[in-house]
């Protein structure tokens, strides 16, 4: 290869290595925090030289963290369904049906991308309490699958509008129905977006934070990004512990990242290129 081409190829590989590291290093110190006893927690440095497994198995035998993974993944599988299933029907509606004012609804719909959380913490938190929702499932499932919904009809819009007339139409003089076009012909074409849509928004539901906070005031309640929080007190003289804690809630979506990764990129180039 001449050398004017290995400039460029080195000069991109230096800076892929320079980005993962610099991606990776808050997952490493994490980790890395989470096997120092108390002694070693302010060492200077950066790589405990004996790391240690207890404050795992002192945190897995904790009390009540059970509850939290099990909150965690209620409230994340519920937003998952309740996304796909509401984001595909506004997509089939709009691309596919072509609804009359479908342009205007998708616009507004894209137009609750731009408001920050911040903005609809209060509002959200005064319609759930006089609904009587807080501290309940549902009272978090709805609020997360209302923020996923404008992205996900994003991808599955995209998707849909690839899918060839010709099949839908042939399907229509068979004498199906608009449901049964959307179930037997929609839905398996375009199972790459839709599995793009449920890893983002199960990563997306079990890292939230703030809608959970205010939601979920009730120990019994709080999903998993919340216990560190309650542990803070018991644990505040050994961060190893909430370092501990703090890797089991990371874990989890890293795990399925790295199980369904190769269906999520090839979900992404499906719904970025149309044949």
């Amino acid at each position: 290869m001449p050398r004017a081409e290995r400039w460029p190829r080195r000069a991109a590989l230096l800076a892929l290595i320079l980005a993962t590291a610099v991606s990776l290093t808050p997952t490493i110190y994490m980790i890395d925090m989470s096997l120092r006893d108390s002694a070693a927690t302010f060492s200077p440095v950066l790589i405990a030289p004996n790391p240690i497994f207890s404050n795992y198995v002192t945190v897995l035998a904790t009390s009540g963290l059970e509850r939290f993974f099990l909150n965690s993944a209620v409230v994340a599988g519920g937003t998952v369904l309740l996304t796909i299933v509401a984001a595909t029907m506004l997509s089939f509606a709009i691309a596919r049906l072509k609804m009359r004012g479908g342009g205007l609804i998708l616009l507004m719909i894209l137009g609750a991308l731009l408001l920050p959380l911040a903005s609809l913490l209060i509002p959200i938190t005064v319609l759930l309490k006089n609904l009587g929702l807080t501290n309940t499932w549902i009272g978090l499932i709805g609020p997360e699958t209302a923020i996923g919904i404008p992205f996900a009809t994003v991808i599955l819009k995209e998707a849909m509008e690839g899918v060839p007339d010709e099949l839908e139409e042939a399907a229509t003089i068979d004498g199906a129905s608009s449901f049964t076009v959307l179930r037997r012909i929609i839905v398996p074409l375009i199972r790459p977006a839709l599995i793009v849509v449920a890893i983002w928004q199960f990563l997306y539901s079990w890292s939230e934070f703030f809608l959970a906070l205010v939601i979920m005031t009730e120990n019994g309640q709080k999903t998993l990004p919340l216990a560190p929080l309650y542990y803070q007190g018991p644990y505040m003289s050994d961060p190893g512990k909430l370092f501990a804690i703090l890797t089991l809630i990371a874990i989890v979506p890293m795990i399925v990242y790295a199980l369904v990764q190769r269906w999520f990129v090839s979900g992404l180039m499906a719904g970025g290129v149309k044949g």
